[in-house]
């Protein structure tokens, strides 16, 4: 009996640490709610003036002259959802090709090297970007790309109106590429981790059947990191949707368009944001801005919303890692 009274004796002080935990981590749950709701609330509130004065046709014109206080976001929403998609679209499929071979391929030494200078683009600043953009990427974009697209697919119908109009470098494609270039760390760390975690014996039982390297990717590796590889690149998606900085440097703030050349100069609702913000010298002016960062919100929320749909839809088939 002496030797089991200690451990009677802190059984009451473990049970108060645990609820003190508990209630530690309920609170930072709370907290991150509630800072949520106060800034909808905070963006709405100062946003009211021009949502009654413009309602639902803020999201669907084109207007934008502070002069006569017409106000419409269409553009700017057009802008972000291309640039932040066809950022996705292109480096969704170089992170998971890389964190494949970093992963399964590359000798440890190796992949390890490659995974540190990969991650080292997050350390990268938003400006940076944005200046490697502005004198390296737009003029390379202008004088070897765009012409290439131009003359290679702008013949082909239907997707060759992705690529007509004059090559200024500075444009909605461009935008795109150094948003891809920004979130391919994130994917692909995210990736790497994901493919790591699949069960060592599910791998060799497929290659014990004889199957090749590549069918053990595909049959036992993809399908079960699949939902988590989602995951990553909605979390890229998300980075590139808010990104402003080197957006604003090199996607051309010059034309409100929407068309579907990708060689049109745009805006996106942050890159808007960063230009006008400044010049807001009415009430409404201001309003409008600020039901800008409104819409911003709302826009990734949709993004998350589908996010999470995808990653339920792959948890339920066969092979797919569930969800814990």
């Amino acid at each position: 009996m002496a030797a089991s009274s200690p451990s009677i004796a802190n059984e009451p002080s473990t049970r108060r640490a645990e609820r003190s935990f508990r209630s530690i981590v309920l609170i930072a749950a709370i907290s991150m709610i509630v800072l949520l709701i106060g800034v909808i609330v905070i963006l709405f509130l100062d946003s009211r003036t021009a949502i009654e004065r413009y309602g639902f046709s803020f999201l669907i014109t084109s207007d934008w002259d502070p002069v006569f206080e017409k106000f419409g976001a269409a553009p700017y929403i057009f802008g972000t959802i291309v640039t932040s998609v066809l950022a996705l679209i292109l480096a969704t499929p170089f992170a998971i090709g890389a964190a494949l071979f970093i992963s399964e391929y590359a000798p440890k030494t190796i992949g390890g090297i490659l995974s540190f200078i990969i991650e080292l683009l997050v350390a990268i600043p938003s400006v940076g970007f944005g200046l490697w953009g502005l004198y390296v990427l737009a003029p390379f974009m202008r004088g070897t790309v765009d012409p290439i697209l131009r003359n290679v697919i702008g013949p082909i119908p239907i997707i060759g109106a992705l690529f007509k109009g004059p090559t200024i470098g500075q444009d909605l494609l461009t935008a795109s590429v150094i948003l891809a270039i920004m979130i391919l760390p994130t994917i692909l760390s995210i990736s790497r981790e994901i493919i790591a975690q699949v069960p060592r014996l599910q791998k060799e039982g497929m290659l014990a059947l004889g199957a090749t390297k590549w069918e053990m990717l595909q049959k036992a590796v993809l399908p079960y990191a699949w939902s988590g590889i989602i995951g990553g690149a909605m979390l890229g998606l998300a980075r590139a949707i808010g990104e402003t900085m080197a957006v604003t440097m090199v996607i051309g703030n010059s034309s409100r368009a929407i068309t579907p050349s990708l060689f049109t100069p745009g805006y996106t609702i942050a890159s808007a944001i960063a230009n006008q913000f400044t010049e807001a010298d009415t009430q409404l002016y201001f309003s409008a801005i600020v039901e800008l960062g409104l819409v911003l919100l709302l826009v990734s929320a949709v993004f998350n919303i589908i996010a999470r749909l995808l990653v339920r839809r792959m948890n339920r088939q066969p092979g797919g890692a569930q969800a814990q």
